[in-house]
This record gives C-alpha cells, structure tokens and sequence, in this order.
C-alpha cells in the first residue's frame, strides 16, 4: 500500500489541492463538472456492479444513484467506476462456471486498481451475485481507503402452486422430472416463475450468506442485507450507506481497522448460526488473506463447535432471506450470540460504533410470532453445520455441510468422474444407486481450473430422491443452495497430485461428519503405488485468464487466492 493510500483525507486533500490540482491533472477533473471548491472535498469512488447479465445486479443501479446523492448532499464528489460479474446461476453447468471463482479476483483487482490509481479518499461497493461481495472486500481491503459495502439485496420468492420457489427450485426440477417424478406441467410452471424480480437468490445461499456476514463484520449497515432489491428500504439503505462512508471518511476509519481477527470470528460465528454457504469458507480464507489477518480451517472448526444454528433457512431448511428480514434480520440473530458470548461486542464497525453499541437496541429475544430464528435454548443444531473434514483423501482439509441430513455418514463404492458432464450422464440414466459415493475430480482451483461449482449434479441427486443415500466428494466448489451428503474444496486438488486423483471405481469411500473424516479405505502401500504412477494432466487452457488463474492460484485451503 502506497504512502499516499495511508493519508487520512485531510492530508491526502492538502496534496491534491497543492501538488496535482496546480498540475495539468486538474483540467480533466474540470472536465467533469468540478468546479475549484470540489478540490478541497472528499474524492468516494462508488464500485458499480450494475449489469443486465443477471437479476442479481439488474437492479443496481437505482442504489448506485441514491449512494450518489447522499454522497454528494454529504460534502463529496462521488466517481463511478464499474466491476463485472458472472451469473453462477446461469453459468452453472457450463464452461462458464470456471469463470465464477475467477471473477472474484478480477473484481479485487478492479477494486484495488481504480481506488489507488485514482487515488480515492474512500469507496462505495455496490453488487449482487455471489462473488461481487467477497471479491469487492478483498479488493477493499488491500486499497484500506476508507468503505462500506451495499449489497444489492435478495430477490422475492417465486410461486407455483402455493409453494415458495427460488433457483435451486428449477435446478432441483429437473432431477425429478427426468426421474418421471414431475409433470411437464410443474417443471415448466417452476422454471417460469422461480425468480419473479430482480435480487439475488432468495435463500441462503452465498451471496445472502456473504452479504449477512458483512453485517457481523462490521462493513455494512444493519439490516441490509436480507432486504429484498425491489424495495423502497433498499433504496433508503443505499442511501444512508453513502452518507456513513462520508464520515468515515472524515474520521479515517479504514477497513483494516474493522476487519481484524475478532470481527472475522464475529462474521464466521454469523455464518454458522444462519445455517450459511459453503463457499464463505474459500471466501473468508481469502478476504483474511486480504486483511493480513491470521486465519485457517481450523479456526471455523472452532468456531463451529461452539456456535448452534439457529435460523431454519433454504437450502436446508424452510425459509428465505425475506422471511429472515419480517423476523427481524440478522441484528436479531446477532444480539441473541452477542448475549451467549459467541460474539464480540467490541469490535469497532464503519459508523464508528462498536458491534455492541449498534445492538443495544435491538431485543435480547426472537419474537414469539415468528419460528424463523430460535433462541438459543431452541437451537436447530447444537453446533455449526460447516464442518472441516481431513483423512487420507483431504490431508489438507475439506469442507462439508451436515445439516438437514438424518446421518452424515456414509461408507460406499466410488463412482469417479473426471469432468461434471459423465456424472450429470450417470446421474440422469440411473447409474448412480443407493449407496455409491460420486467422485468429481480434477475440478479444483487449478484443475478445472476456477473450481466450478456442482449445483447441477447435486440437485439432479436431490431430485431423484437420493440426497440421503449417495454421497458426493469434490476438488471444485458447492451452490450455496446445495445441501446433502456432499464435500467439496478437498485439498491437496486431484491436479496436484491429491488423493482423489488416486481413487479409482469401486474403491470404498467414507464420509463421516460426526468424526470429521474423509477416508479412501485403501491400503497407504497401495496408495503409495498409484502415486508413483501418477502423470500430471497437461493443463486445459494454455492462455487467457483461466490459465492465468491456474498459473497464480493458491490451494483451496488457503482461499484459492491469486494476489
């Protein structure tokens, strides 16, 4: 980080005003609408993920115009820059979705980029899908120049035949209707109306996930993150975003300030008790890289065993993001932690207030009204549902969710696959049985390469009324909206040489949750054989950002970072 990036805005406006407003510099500004005044003002640079790409960010751009106007009634001159996105949605299943976890470190790097070679006094993010939220605060947090981040807000349920829908609805659909157990009917009336507006997927999935864990974070205002995109409060939200910023500005309080290893628990902790995402472990990994902050699998292990799940919410369980905001959002599932001690309360957030002086009014309790946060007393879980495991097919970890399963457990003959397509073909034609453990490999951060996310075999398993009795194990990534018998980020990668590139078909697999254990039930002599006979593939992409990416990325247990 530059010595200009660590000036507070006083001194970083002095410089302009006397070294690159005296300089030809100050004729483009004018450009632009500035007048002389506008250089002794706060420079906020506003991170726009608007796009028509998805209904996750179509509906950007109305919050991006109120944070422009909050800012500027505030005293600063706000300076729009855009990030791209990718639809996982729409990418699932494709090629595409290898650009998915890459997308998060080009809006880093967008980030990061415009802020300091702009040299911005503080900065706006603003984005929807999954990887806008993880990717615009490590983008944050390497720039440290005064932030807040908006989250675009989830998208309303969709409705078919008095039942709630959301994506996975339609990726779930079409398990069962190629299994004969759906209508045409039903699978085209859920396809249909799955998603009624813009928003994110309305469950919890990553991107609720990622934008709930902000608040716990410390990043973002209270309550915005479970509001839905189409409404007025979104707007206000937006709004009054721009307006704290400003004075966090004035007061230089800077990201790496916030962010600190407390407050990564704090988000951690809140990601547990909502019942959260998959993906906010690669996430986290990678936003403490960003921070310079200490932070492994074992400390979500530690986390989890301490924290219950107490909110029943998609994939898992019955409700979504809205119904999370009508019980009072994620402050309320913050104070009841807050109250057990699962949470630190003096950790600093971007209004200037600690987490505890931000929860002071909210009720100690959940509103009897409502059964979609319990108290503690009540909990779903007793402990967290992302459960890290190891054994001789993940010595550097894995990573798992157990709820809403009667056993996470499983011992059963490996079906491998070494692309996404045979297993989706298997899984269509009946070829997986009661039983099998599904192997999906060479799909990691380098082997796939972007560590492609298995929202399509796994709900087509779901459909077909097997996500109690066949487990799936993976070097790629998870849907936030997969639940199951199912593990992803398993390190070392098949790529690398990893176990899972020594399994072969029909070798025993167990998976076992409650003794946190991924196990090949092979011999370490034969393992040992197979290793020394093991070729490294030739890469898949020989050039362009995707080889970029496998050239630069870290292990999964490590982020799958890249800078």
């Amino acid at each position: 980080m530059s010595g200009f990036a660590k000036m507070p805005f006083n001194e970083r406006s002095k410089h302009i005003t006397q070294g690159v407003a005296r300089s030809p510099n100050r004729a483009m500004y004018y450009a632009l609408g500035y007048e002389k005044s506008d250089f002794d003002k706060p420079m906020i640079g506003i991170a726009n993920g608007y796009s028509t790409i998805t209904p996750c960010n179509a509906g950007l751009q109305p919050l991006a115009d109120a944070a422009i106007a909050a800012i500027k009634a505030a005293g600063a001159n706000p300076q729009v820059f855009g990030t791209p996105t990718i639809s996982d949605g729409m990418s699932m299943g494709t090629e595409g979705m290898k650009y998915s976890l890459i997308s998060r470190e080009v809006i880093a790097d967008c980030v990061e980029t415009c802020v300091q070679g702009q040299w911005m006094d503080g900065v706006l993010a603003i984005g929807g899908c999954d990887k806008n939220m993880p990717g615009g605060m490590i983008g944050i947090l390497r720039a440290n120049a005064p932030a807040i981040y908006v989250y675009g807000g989830t998208i309303k349920p969709g409705q078919w035949k008095g039942q709630d829908l959301s994506i996975v609805s339609a990726f779930e659909a079409v398990g069962a209707f190629m299994a004969g157990k759906m209508s045409e009917e039903d699978f085209e009336g859920i396809e249909r109306n799955a998603c009624p507006c813009n928003g994110s997927c309305g469950g919890m999935y990553t991107a609720n996930t990622m934008s709930s864990s902000f608040e716990a974070l410390g990043m973002s205002l209270l309550y915005s993150s479970t509001i839905a995109n189409p409404n007025r409060e979104k707007l206000d939200s937006a709004a009054e975003s721009g307006r704290v910023l400003v004075e966090a500005v004035k007061k230089n309080i800077r990201p790496r300030d916030i962010v600190t290893r407390r407050s990564i628990e704090n988000a951690v902790a809140l990601i547990m008790a909502i019942g959260g995402s998959t993906n906010a472990v690669l996430h986290y990994l990678a936003i403490a890289h960003a921070a310079e902050v200490e932070w492994t699998l074992d400390d979500f292990e530690r986390v989890r065993r301490k924290v219950p799940v107490i909110c029943d919410l998609k994939p898992s369980g019955k409700y979504m993001a809205v119904d999370l905001h009508q019980a009072d959002g994620i402050p309320q599932v913050m104070k009841i932690l807050l109250n057990a001690g699962l949470l630190h309360g003096d950790c600093l957030t971007i209004t200037g207030r600690t987490l505890a002086e931000e929860l002071a009014d909210v009720p100690d309790e959940p509103r009897a009204d409502q059964d979609v946060i319990m108290p503690i007393a009540r909990a779903l879980y007793r402990e967290g549902h992302l459960a890290i495991l190891r054994g001789n097919l993940a010595e550097d970890g894995a990573v798992a969710k157990i709820t809403g399963l009667k056993s996470p457990v499983i011992t059963g003959p490996a079906r491998v696959f070494d692309d996404e397509q045979s297993a989706m073909d298997a899984i269509l034609a009946d070829r997986i049985k009661p039983g099998d453990v599904v192997v999906l490999r060479y799909l990691g951060p380098r082997g796939g390469p972007g560590m492609p996310e298995m929202l399509a075999p796994t709900s087509a398993i779901i459909g077909r009324g097997l996500g109690e009795s066949v487990g799936l194990i993976t070097d790629g990534r998870f849907s936030g909206g997969t639940w199951g018998m199912v593990v992803g980020h398993v390190a070392p990668e098949a790529y690398d040489g990893g176990t899972i590139a020594l399994v072969k078909e029909g070798d025993t697999i167990t998976i076992d949750a409650y003794r946190l254990l991924l196990q090949l039930n092979v011999s370490e002599v034969e393992i040992a054989r197979r290793r020394t006979a093991w070729t490294q593939p030739t890469p898949r992409y020989q050039r362009g950002v995707l080889a970029k990416f496998a050239a630069l990325v870290r292990p999964a247990n490590e982020g799958a970072v890249t800078g």
